[in-house]
């Protein structure tokens, strides 16, 4: 199983959008506004505008709210001053993390990240230190329940997907940057419902961990999600099944 969707399963487990829902809503502001302020306010046109409103009401962020990001970041003063950020570093084990940012100050979210890293056995790296081992991938996940893996494999793979991971809760649809607005039109009108679609950094190999370092690894990973600026968070690492419902 890949770490992002290691990642996915593991915030599942933990319930950690209804935990955090005022952290929650903070990051898909900031996420809304990147999207809209780089691709203007027109969802229909900006494809990544839509992924982040998807994203946002299935957290139950109110349209207003959403709306309100939006205008922020287009209003005729200029938006206000928002930007992506990519910082690369190391965690326990090996383990190689990118963090996504969208931050109004770079001297603040770097100060808080490299502190996260820091207190959590990590490392901050520089530019190119990790994202070699990643690749950009769309990615839709299903939830499973009453659905054959290998029939929505197969309507994912004749809709242009790359690959299909499967596990007991979701299934995993991975496409290249340019078709997931494909896919995930197609699986909607093969009356599949989409439990998240986004675009996401897919490791393109895992490190196998220890009940001990895994739970290093995920208070690292745990601490740079929290943080307010930090949109999305992907590592490569893996957890033994047996390990993870003990963690």
């Amino acid at each position: 199983m890949s770490g992002h969707s290691k990642w996915s399963q593991i915030k599942r487990q933990k319930g950690a959008t209804d935990v955090k829902r005022g952290a929650i809503f903070t990051k898909m502001t900031r996420e809304v506004m990147l999207a809209a302020k780089e691709g203007g306010s027109d969802p229909e046109a900006n494809f990544r505008l839509r992924l982040a409103m998807d994203r946002a009401r299935g957290v139950n962020m109110p349209l207003a709210n959403i709306q309100r990001a939006i205008d922020r970041a287009t209003g005729a003063a200029g938006g206000e001053l928002i930007e992506s950020v990519l910082y690369e570093g190391y965690g326990p084990g090996g383990v190689s993390i990118l963090v996504e940012a969208a931050t109004d100050n770079r001297n603040r979210t770097a100060s808080e990240v490299r502190a996260a890293f820091t207190k959590h056995n990590g490392s901050l790296g520089g530019p190119g230190s990790v994202a070699w081992q990643f690749e950009n991938k769309g990615v839709i996940e299903i939830a499973a329940a009453d659905l054959d893996p290998d029939e929505v494999s197969l309507q994912a793979i004749d809709a242009g997907a790359d690959d299909v991971e499967a596990d007991a809760d979701s299934i995993t649809i991975y496409t290249s940057p340019a078709l997931l607005r494909q896919v995930k039109d197609a699986l909607e009108k093969a009356g599949l419902k989409i439990e998240s679609a986004e675009l996401s950094m897919k490791p393109t190999g895992t490190v196998t961990l220890d009940a001990d370092r895994a739970t290093k690894v995920l208070r690292l990973v745990d601490a740079l999600d929290d943080l307010d600026d930090v949109t999305k968070v992907h590592a490569n690492f893996d957890v033994p099944a047996e390990i993870l419902a003990n963690v």
